[in-house]
């Protein structure tokens, strides 16, 4: 099925039978990819006495509890409310759901004992396009990362002026293959999330970053339509499912 956008008053056509899906899906395992200093997120069936909520375990349905942190169990998308006093809702500020994007690939650069993500790469990648959103993809980009234990692994971040330029440059929307945009353990200053969300000055809060996302090799770097599909939890921070339709 082609679909036509229109988008900054000219037209694309899309082929919604051809979705590339950039999450990692959650499962109750300590194979799941994992942030934060947590376990693994459980999926298992409630237990009332001797019944087993399992049709494997003689019940007529499936009935599971599901245990998680969005932050630490999977692909996430969050809105300022992550970092502010006043907890705002991913649910509540996340309105508009397709968006023009471009997928860039970075080799991060070393800093002392970092890894990091500069501006001058971002400004590379982009040139002068203008975009809703900037998808980031890390190399290597092995299927490590559907599975990896980030904690007290120290992994790549974005600088601090890696987002105040991609917040000059208007990006509203902001997805990265890390566990955070942020270096792991800063002290809570937060420099990007709080740059990209421009704390100082009026918030941003229709802007979004999704974390722990997975963008397979065979997907090229260039221009995409976004769907960034959210559940909607009344909560900071939400489990996200973007798919990326290819431009025809």
């Amino acid at each position: 099925m082609i679909a036509t956008i229109h988008y900054n008053s000219k037209k694309y056509k899309i082929d919604l039978t051809q979705p590339i899906d950039i999450s990692i899906p959650m499962i109750s395992s300590v194979t799941n990819v994992n942030a934060w200093y947590l376990g693994p997120p459980k999926i298992e069936p409630v237990v009332e006495d001797d019944w087993v909520a399992s049709v494997e375990k003689g019940a007529v349905i499936n009935f599971n509890n599901i245990s998680f942190n969005p932050h630490s169990h999977g692909t996430h998308t969050e809105c300022v409310g992550h970092i502010t006093k006043k907890v705002h809702s991913i649910n509540q500020n996340l309105k508009q759901f397709f968006f023009m994007a471009e997928v860039i690939t970075v080799a991060p650069e070393k800093l002392g004992d970092d890894f990091v993500i500069s501006s001058k790469q971002i400004q590379t990648a982009l040139g002068n396009k203008k975009r809703d959103a900037v998808i980031i993809r890390t190399i290597p980009n092995t299927k490590e990362k559907l599975s990896k234990q980030y904690s007290h692994t120290n992994p790549t971040y974005l600088l601090e002026e890696t987002a105040v330029y991609l917040k000059k440059k208007g990006i509203k929307h902001l997805l990265v293959d890390l566990p955070s945009v942020d270096k792991e353990k800063d002290d809570g200053e937060l420099l990007a999330h709080n740059a990209f969300w421009n704390t100082s000055g009026k918030l941003r809060m229709d802007a979004t970053i999704t974390e722990f996302i997975f963008v397979p090799n065979h997907v090229e770097d260039g221009s995409y339509f976004l769907n960034l599909q959210i559940a909607p939890f009344e909560n900071d921070a939400s489990p996200s499912k973007p798919i990326l339709y290819k431009i025809e």
